[in-house]
């Protein structure tokens, strides 16, 4: 017997609701999980997962296995950030560089904009990309305004960033005032 999960066979064990994101049990597996019951448990990174056949699937790919009927090849990214949101609407499949690219700002930013760092040697803001595995150095600025600035503009003409879906610099910078 095949030990590969198919979609046919997720589809006996568990009901998902695109609109919510949630996974319910078909059927009771032991004592602990009986029919009806929602699967899914918080691990310290704030995904979902449960076990099913006796293995640990995170509810983001089973997402995927049960509407498209396969497992993403790369990555799957929560469209908000919100890694315990798994409606179908948030959810997409990556590559690993687009799914970098969708990392949230840092604990150790100090800008407050995801690309600009200061420069101790030069007493200026450094804007930079990940692009392809390569960091990309932009330039630099004398405020993180401008080089965030200077980071979207770069992001608006290259071909290659197409995966930037939250873009909280573009947010900040219009609350701010600073682009349009």
């Amino acid at each position: 017997m095949n030990n590969e999960l198919t979609q046919g066979r997720l589809k006996e064990l568990v009901h998902y609701d695109k609109l919510t994101g949630i996974f319910t049990r078909l059927v009771a597996t032991c004592n602990r999980v009986k029919k009806g019951d929602t699967a899914g448990s918080s691990n310290k990174n704030g995904y979902l997962y449960f076990s099913v056949e006796s293995r640990r699937q995170y509810n983001h790919r089973l997402a995927f296995l049960y509407v498209e009927g396969y497992f993403p090849e790369h990555h799957v990214d929560h469209k908000n950030g919100k890694r315990d949101d798994n409606r179908w609407s948030n959810l997409r499949h990556v590559s690993c560089s687009c799914n970098f690219q969708n990392q949230k700002i840092g604990s150790r930013n100090t800008s407050g904009y995801t690309g600009v760092a200061w420069n101790a040697l030069t007493n200026s803001w450094r804007a930079y990309v990940g692009l392809n595995k390569k960091l990309i150095y932009i330039g630099l600025y004398p405020t993180p305004e401008e080089a965030a600035i200077a980071r979207v503009q770069y992001e608006d003409n290259c071909p290659e960033w197409t995966c930037n879906y939250r873009d909280s610099n573009r947010v900040k910078l219009r609350s701010l005032g600073e682009i349009s």
